[in-house]
This record gives C-alpha cells, structure tokens and sequence, in this order.
C-alpha cells in the first residue's frame, strides 16, 4: 500500500496548536496521555488530567500579565513538566523559547534576552544558577519558576505557586483558557528555537503555530500511528525533532512514555515496551556496536551463529525489497534464525517496536539494513529547525534504504542551483528573529528554504541527501570529497567507533581525526588485559591502534582511491557537548573539531 499523498487535510488544520491540544483533551478524555518515571517506577495521566494541569499553568502565565506571543522560557531536560511548561505557554497565546540544559549561562542569557522572555521554567538549582549569575542582562524576566529545586517566594516561585496563581485567576475567569485559545492565529508566533550555529551566536527561529499543527496533521494523514500506538520520547525537547513528535501526538492521540536520560534509553525500552520512536543516528549505531561486541565476546559457536544469522537476514532482506523468490533452504534457515537470534535483539527493543523513526543527521545504509534483517524498520526521514523538524520521511509501506523519503503532502521539495535541496509549505519558518538580513539570505521570495544540504531527487520523489554543501571539499587534485560519506561508512563497520571525522580540503591526500566509544572501549579493556586502565590509556595503545588499522583498511577498500584514508590518529577523548565539539542535537561541530586539533591535522602533511 503506497503512503497516501493527499493533502486536501491543509485545508482543515486546527486554528493552532493550543486549540489542537484542547480538542485532544476533549476527544480523548480519559485515555493515557503521558506516562513518566517516579523512582523506578512510572506514573501515568490521562488527557483530562494534563489538560486540567495545563489550564492552571496557563492561567497562572496570564495572572503574570503574559500577552499575545511573549516569549516564555524553558531550560531544561526532556521531561512531562517541560510538556506541561510549554503546552501551557500556547494555552496562554505566548511563545516558547527552548534553551537546552547544556548551554552555558551566556548563551543562557543570550537567548533568554534576545527573546526577551517574561518568564522561564528553570529545572533545578544548575539552571537557575546560571539565570541568577546573568540577572543584568535579562531585564524582561519578571519570574522563574522552578520544577526542582530552591524557591525564594519572589522572583523564584515553584510550579505548585504557578498553579495556585492560575487557580485563583481561573476563579475570577471561567472560560478563559478556551478564549485566549480560540483567539490565537494560525500565523501567530508558538515558539523560537535558537539553532547552535557552528560559529557566532545561536539565531533564533521564529516557527509558527500552523507549521507545528500541519506537521502533527501530515504525519496523521498518513495513517501510521494511532491512539493505540505508544512512543517513547527521550530526544531533547529543546530540538525541533522533539517538539515536532509532541505536535504528532497531540494530532494522532497515542499516549507518550517520557524520559530524557540517555543511558536509560535500551533499559527503558525494555520495560516501556513502546511501538515506535524517533531517534537520532547515533543511538541506532551505539545499539548495533553493543550488540555486536557483546556477541563478539562470547565467541565461539554463538558468535557464528550470529554472523550466519545477519548474513541470511541480509540476503533475505535484499530479495525481498528487490522482490526476487526466496529458495526454500534460505527460507527455513531464515526461519530458524529468527528464532535463535532475530527475536531477542527485538526483545531488546521491547518486542513491539512497528518502525523507528531516524532523523537530524544521515542514517548509515548498511546499519539501516542490520536492524531491518531482524525485523526492525528504520524509517529516515529529514528536515531541519527552520521547517518545524520534518519535510520527508519513509513510510512503512514504501520506503527506500539510504533515502530520507518522500516529500510531506502539502509540501514540496526542489533540488536548487549548485544540487541545492530547498523546501516550501506550511512548515517553514517565518525567518530568523531581529536578523532580516539573515532570513533575506535564507529564504527566497517566493517562500523557498534554502537547507545548506546537496541532494537528489529520484524519478519517484524518493530524496537523497549527499552532504552539507559547505562540508563537500575538493583535493588539491581537484576531486570532490563528501565527508559524511565516508564518516558513515566507517562507523557501520567499527563497533568502538564513536566518531570519525575527514578532512584534506585543498591538499594532496585525505586524513581523519578518529574517536571511540567510552562504553565499547571499557568492554575491550576489560576482555584485552587493560580493565582499569583510563580511556586515555586504552586508546592511545598500539592493540587499539591496531585494531582500528584493521577497519581503516576495511574501510579503504570501499572508497574510490582519492578518497582514502591516508593518515589517521585516535583522539584521547571523545567528543562532547561540554566540551563544545558537539551541538545539543549530538551532530559535530566540524571547524570546532578542525580547530582545536590544527597542529595535529597539519602534522600528517609535513
């Protein structure tokens, strides 16, 4: 069945998104909406439950005098009350800044005072340290109230004060909620999201209550979740990927189990039992390196099995999608193999998973391939902050591996000079805040987004993205070289891998800066005579040097022959947000990268 492409659903979309989340209460009163950890273990809520709790919250940001689109912080980690916070801020017609908890206090400040927020919802002390220490430079915040942690009854007020503030205001104004919602316009502004540019400070992205609530309707219009579906939902919700899943349920109306820690990500699978999730590359390339290292240490009989086992999946899988017969003996091997192996990495994953979704960063082909052999759909989908997250995506029915999909209906894609990939529709933002000259730049006049990123387009509107324009570089031989290529190919083939960075614009040969995964590496340590020894040490071994070796040249033979790894070192740590070599959406800030290890990268050419 092919993913439906019609789009005449744009012309009934909810008013924005306050109206659509108060439909959702009303429609689905007493079904789960959320559910979230307390201890070990997990409390859930109904619709009618969040939506009473919203109203109050609401109703306490109005009491504080918040008017049409004010700008409403919120600095913290994905959690319900970040939901609550921020579904709240639209119920009172204001608009959401996300500030990721990672960011430091003068970038805090920075977007909190470029946005002019009039309040922000702080998580804890570390949050509200960082707001206290720039008080000066953020004038217009009249309150900040805190999910966890100390309050002084002034400036710094607890959620539960929030609430009490809304519950006296919704006393004197019945009906208020509902009024200021049916009062906001689709054009209004819902939330500004500041994208950590590389260099220079983070532009804000004026994103509009009609993109979020055409995403949610475009993703229902699909038919692929429903209110029985149940997500789980760990990606930050300061990013566009996170708040866009947010819009989807609210339109579709499953219920969402919420959880931002990282390292809970697989145990919480297991417990959570979820049918889909979005994600990004890396949480898709740390479970395979966990899977198969794990299996490699056993050894022996298990880990032939294994192997036998992905290498029949595989051609199982290909023959499939190619829709070439399958002979029977590989049929019965694939059988038997299911059983043995495919159903317990399933298993990991909670054994109900339909599809996961991937997306901020390209997907690796052949990892997409190894959990589509065990019966785990990976659908890559694309977009970027400045189209509300989502632009295209794979469907469940029709899909092509190495593809970010289609075009969402309703919206359309074009490659642009120079194989630019440009987007139009009801998603895409209204520019970038206080910078006109930016948004000139960015958008077209005819409503086109400019992405940055190189693609194709097949003849059955399947995209492919190739690169980021700016990241594609030439040799001194004159030959183009498109790093996140290569950089993808080697992490499907290392499982310690953690990151792999190219380089060689303008010179002779091409070189890589390489990183490996601290949890993979603790493993190898301990089944190679090195437990307890520091990640420096381990890495920086002549066993690991030569143990990457062996997958550079793996590597190597995949590559055209001016694209081949020349010089390579391992770094002695890896990559981080802390250290800021990574964005809060975990993709890597190359010049930072570059810069930090000049002498290093220079010293492979002299």
């Amino acid at each position: 069945m092919p993913a439906n492409r019609d789009a005449s659903f744009v012309d009934d979309l909810a008013q924005n998104v306050a109206v659509l989340f108060l439909d959702r209460v009303e429609t689905s009163p007493q079904a789960e909406a959320f559910r979230f950890p307390v201890g070990e273990a997990w409390e859930s809520v109904t619709w009618k439950q969040a939506g009473d709790r919203v109203s109050r919250l609401a109703a306490g940001l109005l009491s504080l005098g918040l008017t049409s689109e004010q700008r409403v912080g919120i600095a913290s980690g994905t959690r319900y009350e970040w939901i609550l916070a921020d579904l709240a801020v639209m119920c009172a017609a204001g608009a959401t800044t996300t500030v990721y908890p990672t960011t430091n206090a003068e970038d805090t400040a920075y977007i909190v005072g470029d946005s002019e927020c009039q309040v922000v919802f702080a998580e804890d002390d570390e949050q509200v340290a960082k707001l206290t220490e720039q008080k000066s430079q953020i004038p217009t915040v009249k309150k900040v109230v805190v999910f966890d942690g100390a309050t002084d009854g002034d400036w710094l007020i607890s959620l539960d004060d929030l609430e009490k503030l809304g519950e006296a205001y919704l006393a004197e104004h019945p009906g208020v909620i509902e009024e200021t919602a049916k009062s906001i316009a689709p054009d209004a502004l819902a939330t500004l999201i500041y994208t950590s540019g590389t260099t220079g400070k983070p532009k804000g992205v004026r994103l509009l209550h009609r993109g979020w609530v055409y995403e949610g309707a475009a993703i229902k219009s699909q038919n692929i979740l429903h209110e029985d579906d149940l997500q789980f939902l760990w990606l930050p919700m300061a990013h566009s990927f996170g708040k866009v899943l947010l819009s989807t349920q609210l339109a579709c109306g499953f219920a969402t189990a919420i959880d931002g820690r990282v390292e809970k990500i697989v145990d919480n699978l297991g417990v959570v039992k979820p049918t889909f999730m979005g994600a990004a590359p890396r949480i898709f390339e740390k479970a395979h390196a966990r899977i198969v290292t794990m299996t490699a240490s056993e050894g022996g009989a298990k880990e032939k099995i294994f192997q036998q086992a992905f290498k029949v999946g595989i051609e199982v899988d290909k023959r499939k999608r190619e829709g070439r017969s399958i002979p029977l003996g590989l049929k019965i091997q694939h059988g038997l193999f299911d059983k043995l192996v495919f159903s317990k990495v399933r298993e990991r994953f909670g054994g109900r998973v339909k599809f996961f979704i991937s997306g901020s960063a390209a997907l690796n082909a052949e990892i997409a391939e190894w959990f589509h052999a065990a019966g785990i759909l990976i659908l890559e989908g694309y977009g970027m902050t400045e189209n509300s997250a989502g632009a295209t995506v794979n469907h469940p029915d029709e899909y092509k591996m190495g593809t970010v999909g289609q075009a969402f209906p309703g919206s359309e894609v074009r490659i642009g000079e120079g194989g630019e990939v440009q987007l139009r529709g009801p998603h895409v933002m209204a520019g970038y805040h206080n910078l006109p000259d930016k948004t000139a730049e960015t958008l077209t006049e005819d409503g086109w987004l400019r992405t940055g990123d190189k693609g194709e387009i097949d003849a059955d509107g399947f995209l492919t993205i190739t690169g980021r324009i700016k990241e594609l570089f030439k040799t001194s031989g004159g030959k183009y070289v498109a790093p996140p290529a290569i950089e993808s190919k080697f992490k499907a083939l290392c499982p310690y891998a953690s990151q792999f960075m190219v380089f060689g614009a303008e010179r002779n040969f091409v070189v890589a800066l390489i990183t490996l995964d601290p949890d993979a590496m603790a493993g190898w340590a301990e089944e190679n005579g090195m437990a307890g020894k520091s990640y420096t040490e381990v890495v920086q071994s002549q066993a690991v040097k030569d143990m990457v070796a062996g997958y550079v040249e793996q590597l190597n033979a995949k590559l055209n022959r001016w694209e081949t790894i020349k010089k390579w070192e391992i770094l002695d740590h890896d990559l981080s947000i802390e250290s800021g070599e990574l964005t809060p959406s975990m993709k890597v800030k190359r010049a930072v990268v570059e810069g930090n290890n000049k002498d290093l990268i220079d010293s492979f050419y002299s």
